[in-house]
């Protein structure tokens, strides 16, 4: 649910601030001419967003504001802005073919085929991950992964004498 926030955020960020930057002009210009002076500034804030930003700190502003960073496997770095690159494209391609994917899903599901029910393990785990290699996770849990890593987790106990 996190997840999803923090997108819903960044959305919101980069349309209202795009939108206060199109505004002076808004008055004087028809709908489709606003459309279009306010798709650059949209797009420019977004790759500033999610390359730039989560290049530098780790996680876009959404995903700063609800505690998500953004990791690369299996390394769990921060990533680098080539990957970060094609991340942000790839969203820009997905996020519009959601509503036909689950048209697509639901008519499928309708013939019969694989009807609702729970989903596998491995289609869980593949969800959670994009074709770039990344994966968003709490700050919290890579904190103590960091911690386990390094060594720091504190003393552990064994079952044998």
């Amino acid at each position: 649910m996190r997840r999803y926030l923090a997108v819903g955020l960044d959305c919101y960020l980069c349309l209202v601030t795009g939108g206060l930057l199109v505004r002076p002009y808004a008055d004087s210009a028809s709908v489709p001419q606003v459309v279009g002076l306010l798709i650059g500034p949209v797009l420019v804030l977004s790759f500033l967003n999610q390359v730039v930003l989560t290049a530098v700190v780790g996680a876009g502003a959404g995903k700063l504001i609800m505690g998500i960073r953004v990791v690369s496997l299996p390394d769990v770095r921060r990533p680098g802005p080539g990957r970060l690159t094609r991340r942000w494209l790839y969203g820009l391609c997905w996020l519009p073919l959601q509503p036909w994917y689950g048209l697509r899903a639901r008519l499928a599901g309708a013939g019969g085929g694989g009807g609702p029910g729970p989903r596998p393990a491995c289609e869980e785990a593949a969800a959670r991950t994009d074709p770039a290699g990344l994966r968003q996770v709490r700050r919290s849990d890579l904190a103590a992964h960091r911690r386990a890593v390094a060594g720091r987790a504190g003393p552990r106990t064994t079952g044998s004498p």
